[in-house]
């Protein structure tokens, strides 16, 4: 792989992560034009990582009152001070994340008859020559992106006294529920398994359907990235050690400081785009995109060749 190679891959990686339009989706696709079929589980682990410095780029102060939490958290338990019902906003975060990585566990059940796991189909659909499932995926995002937004335009009006003194409004819950964050997390284990179903998208739009405000879905969504993002890379280390490593150190650098620099402008984007009510603009976008993308699987089927190589299936 050229640096150039890399750099694009870096794009799509970065941009793509938090932007929900799915990741693993576009570098399918993204494979899937060029001809270029990425086997290195290294490269994969630092594009991941280079995405990881930015979402705590953007959420570092956040991040910090969460470890504060954890710590105060884990004192109190010790000493026997712990009550759930007195908990601060950081620590019914902090403890709603714990209970939305939960279902991640999920991904390590065996699928009967294949001698595989569920993480591994996801590894499977993305690796093939085909790219039908990102046809179908990229319109589930869709789907979940639309519904969302409907449900978060009926939600329910709270009121909240701001730091001025008058009385302001938001669209939307703030506080996290049990319930919400096993809904949110069952969404994310299923956003690993099909490679073009956004896992920012489908967990922000899981928020929404459960009656949550679009920011704090949002910010839900990316803190509970982090863990999952590092989780993923961690448990693929040990497939990447004594593999060849056929790309250049230069090609990997590029990667990764620009999925870095790509992932932070995302964030912030997204963080605007809520902001300004334009979320539907994903939900076209991935519309639009999964069309082509399975009339390009059809074409591409019923003639045995890529569209965009030549080369056979």
């Amino acid at each position: 792989m050229s640096i150039f190679e890399a750099i694009i891959q870096g794009i799509v990686q970065g941009a793509t992560e938090f932007l929900p339009v799915s990741s693993s989706g576009h570098l399918s696709l993204a494979q899937h034009i060029m001809g270029v079929k990425v086997d290195s589980l290294l490269f994969d682990i630092l594009l991941h990582l280079g995405t990881l410095i930015a979402v705590c780029a953007v959420y570092y102060k956040l991040i910090w009152r969460l470890i504060k939490a954890f710590i105060s958290l884990v004192a109190d338990v010790f000493r026997g001070k712990f009550k759930w019902k007195e908990m601060d906003h950081d620590r019914r975060l902090l403890m709603m994340l714990m209970i939305g990585l939960i279902p991640l566990f999920l991904l390590f059940l065996p699928v009967p008859g294949t001698g595989m796991k569920l993480k591994d189909i996801s590894e499977l659909w993305a690796s093939d020559s085909t790219i039908w499932i990102e046809g179908i995926a990229l319109l589930m995002t869709s789907a979940l992106l639309f519904l969302g937004i409907r449900a978060s335009k009926g939600a329910k009006v709270h009121h909240f006294t701001r730091k001025d003194g008058k009385v302001g409004e938001i669209r939307g819950r703030t506080k996290f529920h049990t319930a919400d964050a096993i809904c949110v997390g069952v969404t994310q284990c299923a956003a690993a398994v099909f490679p073009g179903l956004s896992r920012s998208g489908s967990t922000m739009a899981a928020g929404l359907l459960r009656g949550i405000n679009q920011q704090a879905a949002l910010d839900y969504s990316f803190v509970l990235g982090i863990p999952s993002i590092l989780a993923a890379a961690v448990l693929t280390i040990k497939d990447a050690i004594g593999q060849p490593v056929d790309i250049g150190v230069g090609a990997m650098i590029a990667g990764v400081v620009t999925a870095a620099v790509v992932g932070f402008l995302a964030i912030k984007l997204l963080k605007w785009i809520v902001t300004t009510n334009k979320l539907q603009v994903f939900a076209y976008y991935t519309l639009v995109l999964g069309v082509i993308t399975l009339i390009v699987s059809v074409i591409e089927a019923a003639t045995g060749t890529n569209l965009f190589t030549g080369m056979p299936l």
